[in-house]
């Protein structure tokens, strides 16, 4: 059965940020995603997970300037040195959290560079990627997601994901599938998750329209949950959504699940 993570980018917010991995393990998760570890010290991180009982599940990669509106630079080809450092930050995290995967955000196409350029530096930072968290013992995953929240974000579709990975040739990367973002760009959620579940290690969920809890759209998770049963996912699925009128009035479909 699957394992459900809370990602404290997005929910508990209405306390600090620290301070959400006790709101977490007090309503019944057991491990804990989030966007980025790095504002914090790694030793703090660590203390409120052991003090919680909770697993460190996933985080990114540093991704360029979240702040001013970069959501990654993994397709940049004038950020590979700093692509490459953040590897190495990652790792550092990692290490101390008990994390044993990472998530790269391939970024937004930037002007002037060609579809072509964006898709090699994306794939020779990957290969960069994977083989230097592979020696850590971390397994690197990426996502594709939807441009409508991200316009111009260089990874939208399932097909189009793997066949990079399969460029990149590494045996330690792996897709992250996020329901949301996918039912935005191709839906056929059941049919793609059954057929590429061998190379998905990590799934995330909102309902759509309004990436909130699921029950408040259209998506029906009730069926998604018991085919990922039914197929034998036994890997963890982040709770990535924007709650609709707080988070802890808002887990009665994951009480009702689990």
């Amino acid at each position: 059965m699957a394992k459900f993570a809370a990602n404290l980018s997005m929910l508990f917010t209405e306390v600090d940020f620290l301070d959400r991995f006790q709101a977490a393990a007090a309503a019944g998760f057991k491990g804990v995603e989030y966007l980025f570890p790095y504002d914090f010290e790694a030793a703090e991180i660590k203390r409120r997970l052991d003090d919680n009982g909770l697993t460190q599940v996933l985080f990114n990669l540093p991704a360029g300037d979240w702040g001013g509106g970069e959501r990654g630079i993994a397709c940049h080809p004038d950020r590979v040195e700093e692509f490459r450092e953040g590897v190495e930050r990652a790792i550092e995290y990692a290490r101390v959290l008990g994390n044993t995967q990472v998530n790269c955000l391939a970024g937004i196409q930037p002007e002037g560079v060609s579809d072509h350029q964006a898709r090699q530096t994306l794939v020779d930072n990957l290969r960069f990627a994977a083989d230097k968290l592979e020696a850590a013992g971390i397994l690197l995953i990426a996502e594709p997601i939807n441009t409508r929240d991200i316009p111009g974000f260089f990874l939208n579709r399932t097909t189009q994901a793997l066949a990079l990975f399969d460029e990149v040739g590494s045996r330690n990367l792996k897709l992250q599938y996020d329901i949301y973002h996918m039912q935005i760009m191709e839906g056929d959620l059941a049919p793609t998750i059954e057929k590429h579940l061998d190379r998905i290690a990590h799934v995330q969920l909102a309902d759509n329209p309004g990436r909130h809890e699921p029950g408040t759209g259209e998506i029906n998770y009730p069926f998604l949950f018991a085919h990922l049963d039914r197929l034998g996912y036994a890997g963890w699925i982040g709770c990535e959504y924007k709650p609709q009128a707080g988070t802890r009035e808002g887990l009665g479909w994951l009480d009702a699940v689990r």
